[in-house]
C-alpha cells in the first residue's frame, strides 16, 4: 500500500509559458496542424473585462487573429486598443455595431462578452452569419433563450462553447475520470461555493447618456430604461432587465462542475433560500443565498451564494467538493484534492498554469486550454469541451435556482424540459418581454 508521502503528488500541466498580470498561461503547441487554411479570425464582442482573458487566449494560437474589437463605449474600445498594443502588438479593426462584423465573411468566429441580456441573441445572430460562437456565462438570460440557443446550433450546424473554462482544466478532467473509475465510491452531493464581499451600488440617479455610450444599441433586446449612473459597466448583473444575479455570474462555474461530477442533469426539484440583506440600493436580486437540486438515485447539489459577506470559516473564493461513499474531492479552477472518509489527504494534483478566481476578468491558463479547445473543434470536427447543449443545462439549472427563489417555495420540474410542473406563476418568467423588433427567433 502507498504511504501518505508517496501518494501525495504534484504536477504541472504544461511546460512552456507566458505571464499575465501575475498569471501564468500556458503556451500552446502548434507543430504539426497548422496551415494556411488553418488561420481562424475572430471578433470580439464586449471588451472591458473578460474579453482581455478571452483576447489572451486567442493570442496564444499562431494561426488565430483578431480582426475586430466591438464595443458601445468609445472610452471602452480606447482602453482596449491601448491594452492590446502592449499585451498582442497589434490593435485589430473597430466597430462598435457587432451586425456589421457579422457581415464580415472574414470572421469565422465572435468571441461573446457582452452584458448577459445580449448573449443568446447575439449568438442566434451570429449562428445565422455563418459564424462559430464562444459565448460566455450564462449563455441565456431566461430559459425561453436557452431552448432557442440550443436549437440554432442545431439548425445552423456551427460550433458553439460556453465559458464555462473549468471544464477544460486538466485537473478537473483528471478528476471527473478517477470519479467515474470509482475513487471515492458511489458519488451523492455536490456542494458548490462562492464567496466575495461585494460593496453597495447605491441609489442611481437618472442622468444624460455619456456621448462616449450607445446606450440605445447597448440596451438592444432589453425593454428600454432610462440610463443610470450606477448601471455601466459593470453593475447591471444586478439588474433583472440585464443581468441574472450572482448565481448566474458565478454559481454557473460551480454548479456546472458539481453536475458534471455527479452525471447528472436536469434536477426533479429545486428549492432555495435567501434574500438581500446587507445594503438598502438598487439590487434587485437576493445577496446570499442557499440552494438545493435533488436528482434521480438520491443525488443532490447545493449551492451557497456570498456576494456581500465573506463566508466564515474562511475557504478558498470559489469552489466544489464531491462526496462519495468512500471518500471526497474538492476542486477549483487550480487544483485536485482527494480526501479519505476521514478528510486526510490523499492526493493533490495543480494545473500548471494558475487562473484568477474572483476577479472580473477570471483570466488565466484555463481560457487558454478552453479556446484551445473551441479552436480545435472548428479545425477538425472534434468534441468540445462545453457544448452548448451541455452547457445550456448548467444554464438552466441557474436559471431555476431564482425562479424558485422568487416562489418561496420548492418547484418540481419536468427532468426532460426543465418546466416547472407545480407552479404557473413561475412559469411567468420562462420568457422576458423584448423590445419591439430585438426578439431572437429562428
Amino acid at each position: 500500500m502507498n504511504t501518505r508521502r508517496q501518494f501525495i503528488k504534484k504536477t504541472a500541466a504544461g511546460t512552456a509559458v507566458v505571464t499575465l498580470g501575475g498569471l501564468v498561461l500556458p503556451q500552446k503547441s502548434f507543430a504539426g496542424i497548422l496551415g494556411s487554411n488553418d488561420q481562424i479570425n475572430c471578433a470580439v464582442i464586449g471588451v472591458r473585462s473578460r474579453a482581455k482573458a478571452h483576447v489572451m487566449a486567442i493570442h496564444q494560437d499562431a494561426n488565430a487573429k483578431i480582426l475586430y474589437n466591438c464595443d458601445v463605449d468609445d472610452t471602452i474600445i480606447e482602453e482596449h486598443n491601448s491594452w492590446c498594443q502592449e499585451n498582442i502588438g497589434y490593435v485589430p479593426k473597430v466597430e462598435k455595431d457587432f451586425r456589421k462584423i457579422l457581415e464580415d465573411k472574414d470572421v469565422d468566429a465572435i468571441f461573446i462578452a457582452t452584458p448577459e441580456h445580449w448573449h443568446a441573441p447575439m449568438a442566434i445572430l451570429g449562428l445565422q452569419a455563418g459564424k462559430h460562437v464562444y459565448v460566455e456565462k450564462p449563455c441565456s438570460h431566461n430559459p425561453h433563450e436557452n431552448d432557442l440557443l440550443v436549437a440554432a446550433q442545431k439548425k445552423y450546424g456551427k460550433k458553439v462553447q460556453m465559458g464555462n473554462q473549468q471544464r477544460s482544466a486538466k485537473t478537473s478532467i483528471m478528476a471527473i475520470k478517477d470519479i467515474r473509475e470509482g475513487i471515492i465510491g458511489d458519488v451523492y452531493k455536490g456542494e458548490a461555493y462562492y464567496s466575495n464581499n461585494r460593496g453597495s451600488i447605491g441609489i442611481g440617479n437618472p442622468i444624460e447618456v455619456p456621448s462616449t455610450l450607445n446606450w440605445e444599441l447597448w440596451q438592444g433586446p432589453a425593454p428600454r430604461k432610462q440610463y443610470k449612473d450606477n448601471i455601466h459597466p459593470y453593475n447591471w448583473h444586478w439588474f433583472r432587465n440585464w443581468g441574472t444575479g450572482e448565481v448566474h455570474n458565478n454559481g454557473t462555474h460551480e454548479i456546472d462542475i458539481a453536475r458534471w461530477a455527479l452525471g447528472v442533469d436536469l434536477p426533479e426539484s429545486v428549492t432555495s433560500f435567501g434574500g438581500k440583506y446587507t445594503y438598502d440600493d438598487d439590487w434587485e436580486f437576493v445577496d446570499n443565498q442557499q440552494v438545493t437540486y435533488t436528482f434521480p438515485d438520491d443525488k443532490f447539489i447545493t449551492w451557497t451564494g456570498h456576494s456581500r459577506g465573506m463566508m466564515k470559516p474562511e475557504r478558498p473564493g470559489r469552489g466544489t467538493t464531491i462526496y462519495g461513499s468512500r471518500g471526497a474531492i474538492q476542486l477549483d479552477r487550480n487544483f485536485y484534492r482527494l480526501f479519505d472518509l476521514q478528510g486526510n489527504l490523499l492526493k493533490e494534483e495543480l494545473e500548471g498554469a494558475e487562473s484568477a478566481t474572483t476577479n472580473t476578468r477570471g483570466e488565466g491558463g484555463l481560457d487558454v486550454n478552453h479556446v484551445g479547445n473551441f479552436f480545435d473543434a472548428i479545425r477538425r470536427d472534434t468534441s468540445l469541451h462545453a457544448d452548448i447543449n451541455d452547457g445550456s443545462i448548467s444554464t438552466m439549472l441557474c436559471h431555476l435556482c431564482n425562479m424558485a427563489q422568487d416562489a418561496g417555495e420548492t418547484l418540481i420540474v419536468d427532468t426532460a424540459t426543465g418546466k416547472v410542473l407545480n407552479n404557473d406563476e413561475a412559469m411567468q418568467s420562462w420568457k422576458r418581454e423584448y423590445e419591439p423588433g430585438w426578439e431572437p427567433k429562428l
